[in-house]
C-alpha cells in the first residue's frame, strides 16, 4: 500500500504549485555553476588527472551541482516535509487507523521523496546538457544516476528526522551539510588534499555520489563508479531500515 502514500504527496503537489519543485531544484545549483564554474573556471586551471584532456573547469563543476540538487533535492524534502507532517501535522497517525502499516509509510515516503527530487534534478540534468557540459554518451546513466542519490539521501534524511526532536536542531545537520558541500570535491579535485585527508572525503556520501556523475558525464568510466553505487545503494537501504525501526516509537508518543 506503499504507493497510496506517494499518490498523497502528488496529489498535494498539483494543487500547491508544482513548478516550483523544479525552480528550487534548478537555481540554486545554477547561480554556483555560471558564478565559479563558469566565471571562476576562467581563471582556474584543472591539476593532471581530473579529466578526460580538454575538460574545462566548468565541465568539472557540472557534475558535482547536480550531485548536490539530487542531495539537497531528498534531504530537504526529508527534514522538512515529512519531518512537519510527522512532528506537528499528526499526519501518519491517521494514515494508520486504516489497513496500512508503518513500513508501507516509510517505503511511500522514500519513493514520494525521491521521485520528486529525481524531476527536480533532471530539470539541472538538462540545463547543463544544453550548456554543452556533458561531454559523454555515458551520461544516458546520469539519470538512473540520480535515481539512486536521491534514494539514498531520502533513506538517510528519513532516519535523522526520527531523530531530530526540535526545529532549532536542524541548525546541527546543517553543520554537516555545508562543509561536506564544500569539501566533497565538488570545485576541486581529490588530489588537493593531503594523503591522510583522502580517507575522510572519499567516505563522503556526496564525494561519492559525485564521482558516480562526473565520470559519467565526462565519460570516465571505471570501477569506481561500480563502488559508488554500492555505496549509495547501501546507504539508502541502511536509512529506510532504520527509519522503520524508529518511526513505530515516535508515533506512538
Amino acid at each position: 500500500m506503499a504507493h497510496l502514500v506517494v499518490l498523497r504527496h502528488l496529489w498535494v503537489l498539483r494543487r500547491n504549485r508544482p513548478y516550483w519543485l523544479i525552480v528550487n531544484g534548478v537555481f540554486e545549483p545554477l547561480l554556483y555553476l555560471l558564478s565559479i564554474g563558469v566565471g571562476i573556471g576562467q581563471l582556474v586551471t584543472l591539476p593532471p588527472g581530473s579529466g578526460p584532456p580538454g575538460t574545462t573547469y566548468a565541465a568539472f563543476v557540472a557534475p558535482a551541482m547536480l550531485a548536490t540538487a539530487a542531495m539537497n533535492g531528498a534531504f530537504n524534502e526529508a527534514m522538512g516535509g515529512f519531518w512537519f507532517r510527522l512532528r506537528f501535522e499528526k499526519v501518519y497517525q491517521s494514515m494508520l487507523t486504516t489497513p496500512m502499516g508503518v513500513t508501507d509509510l516509510v517505503l511511500g515516503e522514500v519513493w514520494a521523496i525521491t521521485l520528486r527530487a529525481t524531476a527536480a534534478a533532471t530539470c539541472f540534468l538538462a540545463v547543463i546538457t544544453a550548456f554543452g557540459l556533458v561531454q559523454s554518451w555515458w551520461a544516458v546513466l546520469a539519470v538512473p544516476a540520480v535515481v539512486l542519490i536521491t534514494f539514498a539521501f531520502a533513506g538517510a534524511g528519513l532516519f535523522i528526522a526520527t531523530a531530530v526532536k526540535e526545529f532549532h536542531h536542524h541548525q546541527y545537520v546543517q553543520l554537516v551539510m555545508l562543509p561536506m558541500f564544500l569539501f566533497a570535491t565538488t570545485f576541486y579535485p581529490l588530489s588537493v588534499y593531503a594523503k591522510p585527508l583522502r580517507i575522510l572525503v572519499t567516505a563522503l556520501p556526496l564525494y561519492q555520489s559525485t564521482e558516480l556523475l562526473r565520470g559519467l558525464a565526462l565519460g570516465d568510466v571505471g570501477p569506481g563508479l561500480a563502488w559508488a553505487a554500492v555505496y549509495l545503494t547501501a546507504m539508502g537501504a541502511v536509512g529506510v531500515w532504520l527509519a522503520n525501526r524508529r518511526l513505530p516509537e515516535i508515533l506512538r508518543d
